[in-house]
């Protein structure tokens, strides 16, 4: 992997290798994290890989969210399908909770976002009672679904002040994929049968790293 300088130098990467998380891991150099300067991380002066994401996500054909053991990344759109269909087993969300396999806090948030189609991280919280005195662990559920595929990231919006001068870190606004991309983005791939996906991906990241392990493999994509 190259060095990683911008927004655009991501969104290139993302689309090269398909799969790109944040934060180092499991399997060597396969992170922003070890492929930008360490000055662009938290400059006063610069933008770096926190500013950049909501850039990336505009610019298109890419998902962002934490896919990568709970952890954020990017995923291709071109890949995106093939890593949903073998994360949700085959299952949309409500078929998962019909069959018992999701909690009812579960899906409160993720039929929230539904219904409204796309919402702030402050306003989820409110619509779902995740205040003062109110639920607790949102961001176990918000992160399982992200795992599962079933909500992302579609953009960070930041706040801004009387003046409309920006400030703070940008606030994640959630959807769903399928809003994003349309209702027959996953057709094809859901038509295969999971295990065929997972093998698909996990067949790709060892070409793309011959020397990773089964175990790093599971660890990180599992």
């Amino acid at each position: 992997m190259r060095k990683i300088h911008s927004a655009e130098d991501i969104w290139v990467l993302v689309q090269e290798m398909g799969f790109l998380p944040l934060f180092q891991n499991e399997i060597k150099g396969f992170s922003i994290e070890e492929h930008t300067p360490s000055s662009l991380w938290f400059s006063d002066t610069e933008p770096g890989p926190w500013e950049w994401k909501g850039p990336v996500i505009r610019m298109g054909d890419c998902f962002y969210g934490k896919f990568f053991a709970g952890k954020a990344g990017y995923i291709s759109k071109e890949w995106f399908p093939a890593f949903a269909n073998y994360r949700r087993d085959g299952y949309d969300f409500d078929a998962l909770y019909d069959d018992g396999k999701a909690a009812r806090k579960d899906k409160y948030v993720y039929d929230t976002v539904v219904k409204d189609g796309s919402l702030l991280t402050g306003e989820l919280k409110k619509k779902c009672n995740y205040v003062k005195g109110g639920n607790k662990g949102f961001e176990t559920v918000i992160t399982r679904l992200q795992m599962q595929t079933y909500l992302v990231v579609e953009d960070f919006e930041y706040l801004r002040d009387k003046t409309g001068t920006t400030y703070g870190w940008g606030v994640a606004r959630y959807s769903t994929p399928e809003r994003l991309a349309g209702e027959d983005f996953f057709y094809e791939e859901y038509r295969k049968e999971t295990e065929q996906s997972r093998q698909a991906v996990y067949a790709y990241i060892q070409k793309l790293f011959p020397s990773v392990s089964d175990k790093q493999l599971v660890k990180l994509f599992k």
